[in-house]
């Protein structure tokens, strides 16, 4: 449940409700049982505590940024560019 502010018309006394959202305003000052407002205010800043609040908290060591490009074999199986297929794209490079 929120907290409201308030603020007498009359005598400006400022006063907090610890209410509903769905509770009617406050309309009188319990000081001089005058008129009073509700204030808009700012709200309180959340504070998230533990991990899992980062973009850092999520890469693990294989990120993105670390990762090498590697080529994956060919059908052939010749890693080594020593194929003799003449189309094959494993095939040594004519020298």
């Amino acid at each position: 449940m929120p907290t409201y502010h308030y603020r007498c018309n009359t005598c400006e006394h400022e006063f907090d409700r610890f209410q509903s959202i769905t509770s009617p305003a406050v309309s009188e000052c319990p000081e001089c049982k005058a008129e009073s407002r509700r204030l808009i205010s700012g709200g309180s800043g959340v504070i998230y505590k533990g991990s899992g609040f980062y973009v850092n908290d999520y890469k693990g060591s294989n990120s993105s940024s670390n990762k090498t490009e590697t080529k994956a074999a060919p059908a052939c199986g010749a890693a080594d560019g020593g194929c003799a297929s003449a189309g094959c794209p494993a095939a040594a490079p004519a020298t």
